[in-house]
């Protein structure tokens, strides 16, 4: 099955000269959506993960299946003031200012083998600071799943030091 075939292409959206990669036909479709959760289910037996952690919200689009299906745990990364209880945060820049994400304190366990899991990598900002608070919670991130990868963008070159899984790539 190519997912490629799942995605659709929105031109100029948000803004002109963005072309916006489209999940919901990929998501939409039960045997799409299963295929793609059960290469993320392969993934995450191949790196022995013991915790999937996936940031707001696509993240848990794909990450909450993949847990469920192993029998394993789901955290969540969310915007600032979305998690009611004590957080930790990491601030990172965009392009016109900066974002926080946060993840509740105490949820990663030192040494809790972790799994990012995403829709879409692009320039790599929310997956450095999600790298960045599974760290400081102790975690280790032994893998980054993406459904898809915007080479061009060059997000991978911030990852270097881990082990990425690309679904699709464009």
């Amino acid at each position: 099955m190519n997912l490629k075939d799942y995605i659709a292409n929105v031109p100029d959206y948000p803004i002109p000269g963005i072309q916006f990669k489209d999940i919901t036909p990929l998501i939409g479709d039960g045997k799409a959506f299963k295929h793609a959760t059960d290469l993320f289910v392969e993934y995450t037996k191949e790196i022995n993960a013991d915790i999937i952690v996936g940031p707001d919200a696509r993240g848990f689009i794909f990450g909450c299946p993949v847990a469920t299906q192993l029998e394993i745990g789901f955290v969540p990364v969310r915007k600032p003031n979305k998690l009611p209880r004590e957080v930790i945060e990491s601030t990172y820049d965009l392009e016109y200012g900066t974002n926080t994400l946060c993840l509740h304190k105490g949820d990663i366990k030192p040494g809790q083998k972790v799994l990012i899991i995403d829709d879409l990598l692009a320039t790599g900002g929310t997956i450095e600071a999600t790298i960045d608070l599974v760290e400081k919670s102790g975690g280790i991130v032994v893998g980054i799943a993406f459904l898809i990868e915007l080479e061009f963008l060059k997000g991978r070159d911030k990852l270097q030091a881990y082990n990425v899984l690309s679904l699709i790539r464009f």
